[in-house]
């Protein structure tokens, strides 16, 4: 299946579901990757990404409503569903829990594919001391056997940022605090005057 699959991520799709994380610092978030396969190897291109929850994170209505709307906006842009990103609530918890698990299972039934994003808040937090170029995210991909495993155990990198200098210039968006801007679902359910797809983020 996705054993030795490559994905990329855009910078724009990663710093976003990073700082929706730091908005959230004391919830669990989760979000959600839009992309394509492209290119001579087969790699997924993670060209977006869209921050889901914070609040309401395990509830199946509301991921139902985001999912479709979701699927029909970026289906007219030629890009699907391909995968999912959680960050845990303690700082000191690295494991994929069952929401996530559940959610990345969903999405894999339509996209097999899929990855599921893990965020590592030891390497988020050590990024001012060490300039790291290497995603702060681990990633992992559904074996045959249905279990979620973490991808590059053996040392490969199968997860990489298109844009080489990301992580420098999501630094200075946390030093901005730019994470105060980020729109998600939970967001929009309550006050549908805030646009999900965070048109301005970046501008």
């Amino acid at each position: 299946m996705a054993g030795d699959q490559r994905f990329e991520i855009s910078q724009n799709a990663y710093i976003k579901l990073i700082l929706h994380a730091l908005k959230h610092r004391t919830s669990a978030v989760n979000g959600l990757l839009l992309g394509r396969i492209s290119g001579p190897n087969d790699v997924i291109e993670i060209a977006d990404s869209v921050p889901l929850f914070h609040s309401s994170i395990g509830l199946l209505p509301q991921l139902e409503i985001s999912l479709l709307l979701i699927e029909e906006y970026y289906a007219a842009k030629g890009l699907n569903i391909v995968g999912y990103f959680h960050a845990n609530e303690r700082f000191d918890d690295y494991e994929v829990g069952g929401v996530a698990k559940h959610i990345g299972d969903h999405i894999s039934r339509f996209f097999p594919h899929a990855a599921l994003l893990l965020l590592d808040h030891r390497k988020l937090e050590a990024l001012p001391k060490r300039k790291d170029r290497s995603p702060v995210m681990e990633l992992y991909t559904r074996e045959t056997s249905k279990n979620w495993k973490l991808a590059g155990s053996d040392g490969s990198s199968q997860l990489t940022i298109k844009e080489p200098l990301a992580n420098m210039v999501l630094l200075d968006y946390v030093s901005s605090e730019k994470w105060q801007d980020v729109v998600d679902f939970d967001d929009h359910l309550d006050d549908i005057s805030k646009d999900w797809l965070n048109p301005d983020l970046f501008k």
